[in-house]
């Protein structure tokens, strides 16, 4: 996928969040973090677990700045009913865009070829619009809420400190590295 350090390609949706209709265009994530969580459809099984973790952990996303939005080829009708109707995704406050005409999830190339449904993909959007690290899973493997925000605690650490990068199984409050000459073959 040849989209990661890329910005992200002009859209327009429409989205439900926390009771009401709204549009969505990649204006509103400028200046701001954002990740764009992909699942293939509203009523289905693997589907609203992980979003129910995401659910769970908005309130810490949202204390680092970064808002959320997921991302399906359902409507925002079909969203709003999902919502009202599931204990599970009736805890969702982010925006659940609808991508009906599949605009979105071909810009950011998780279309499944001849099905009309997203690929399990996430991607993490710094403030530029550049896409800064990206998650691709097959239909049955359920993504992880936890490992997502320490993603994105590393992004937003890098960008925070240029010349640093955070190594294998960073945590936040961790030592990093600064890449030199002098580390060349001594880690």
């Amino acid at each position: 996928m040849a989209i990661l350090n890329t910005k992200i390609k002009p859209f327009t949706a429409q989205a439900f969040r926390q009771g009401e209709f709204i549009e969505i265009s990649e204006k509103v994530i400028e200046g701001k973090w954002a990740v764009f969580f992909f699942y293939p459809a509203d009523w289905t099984f693997v589907c609203p677990t992980e979003l129910g973790d995401l659910a769970e952990k908005y309130e810490e996303f949202q204390k680092r700045g970064v808002e959320i939005y997921s991302v399906s080829t359902d409507t925002h009708f079909s969203h709003k009913a999902w919502h009202d109707a599931s204990e599970t995704i009736n805890k969702i406050k982010f925006t659940m865009l609808g991508d009906p005409t599949g605009e979105i999830t071909n810009n950011f190339e998780v279309m499944r070829p001849g099905m009309g449904l997203a690929d399990r993909a996430t991607f993490v959007v710094d403030p530029d619009g550049i896409i800064q690290a990206m998650e691709l899973t097959a239909e049955g493997i359920g993504r992880d809420a936890e490992n997502l925000l320490n993603k994105v605690k590393a992004a937003q650490y890098v960008r925070a400190h240029p010349g640093e990068v955070c190594p294998a199984a960073w945590k936040e409050g961790e030592e990093t590295l600064a890449p030199s000459l002098s580390l060349v073959g001594k880690i």
